[in-house]
């Protein structure tokens, strides 16, 4: 199955780079239980940070292509939005899980080509994909940049954006699209700004 060949590779490569243990959120979070499921949520934003290298996989690209990155879809998910902005050492790989970017270097963020590719594709400044710091800054931006992308389950659209504002919410799925009004309150409470009521 798709599903193992990518575990399979992506423990591979982990294993390449001298690291003796791999986690993936599709498998290592067990979503039945509501204890360990609301702990990842509220912490994955520090996982992603403090991991030694994030692996990304870009299943419908091919190598450089600009066109192709431009529109793959892991651009448009919502829990892909911190897997981006919160590791400081990335590297990107394409769907023949083949270095997305040729050469030398090591972590991926510190390729300008790469990352003004990057930029184009998600509208994220490439000094905020570098340097990105958690928190309630620039509030109305961080929620454009999340604007355009789509989760499973309605409420993700909020819990995702938890870590990228480092909110301490607590996750209760069944609530819809409360989540994302109760993420958005809790942003205005913080920063004053009533106006994001029409961000």
């Amino acid at each position: 199955p798709a599903r193992f060949s990518k575990l399979q590779n992506f423990c591979k490569i982990a294993q390449c780079h001298g690291l003796d243990w791999a986690w993936c959120d599709t498998c290592c979070i067990n979503k039945d239980s509501t204890a360990e499921l609301d702990e990842a949520i509220r912490s994955m934003f520090r996982w992603y940070r403090e991991s030694a290298l994030t692996i990304v996989y870009l299943s419908d690209v091919a190598g450089f292509a600009h066109q192709d990155l431009m529109k793959s879809k892991w651009f448009k998910r919502g829990w892909t939005l911190q897997e981006l902005l919160a590791p400081r050492v990335v590297r990107f790989y394409d769907k023949t899980w083949t270095p997305c970017v040729r050469g030398p270097e090591y972590n991926h963020k510190l390729v300008p080509q790469w990352l003004d590719l990057l930029e184009k594709a998600t509208g994220i400044p490439v000094v905020a994909l570098q340097e990105f710091a958690p928190g309630t800054k620039n509030p109305r931006e961080r929620l454009r940049w999340a604007s355009s992308r789509s989760t499973t389950r309605v409420e993700d659209l909020g819990y995702c954006l938890f870590g990228i504002f480092d909110v301490a919410l607590q996750p209760q799925y069944g609530e819809g699209e409360k989540a994302f009004w109760r993420l958005l309150l809790e942003l205005i409470r913080t920063t004053q700004d009533t106006s994001l009521f029409d961000w």
